[in-house]
């Protein structure tokens, strides 16, 4: 078991998220519910939180990439996207949850690769 110099932000999609998704052209009968989503999230490596505050402005820092990343991972057509992508926004459509302890627990090596941000262009 070994502790990582990291933190954890969950990125956890709020009522206006699911309301965008079930907004989208195509069948929405098989869209997760809130719960699903809410429960099955992203969550992002950060630097080491000293305090929930400074790791919570870490994250919203990067809310245009974060906001970006996760409305791609529905639908690549960006006019159908929310606009502007406001921090405001970001902050209405993702509750951001902060764990200051990361605990690996797997003997292997950590592998990393490149985020390779998908073409939508």
């Amino acid at each position: 078991m070994y502790e990582v110099n990291r933190s954890v932000a969950l990125l956890r999609p709020k009522a206006p998220f699911l309301d965008w998704l079930q907004s989208l052209p195509g069948d929405v009968s098989a869209l997760p519910s809130l719960d699903e989503l809410r429960g099955d999230c992203n969550a992002l490596l950060i630097p080491a939180a000293d305090d929930y505050a400074s790791a919570e402005d870490f994250v919203r820092a990067q809310y245009r990439a974060l906001f970006a990343a996760e409305l791609a991972d529905w639908c690549d057509d960006e006019a159908l996207w929310p606009a502007p992508l406001t921090p405001t926004l970001f902050t209405e459509w993702f509750e951001v949850e902060i764990h200051s302890v990361l605990t690996d627990l797997v003997d292997a090596a950590l592998e990393r690769e490149p985020f390779v941000p998908l073409d939508l262009g």
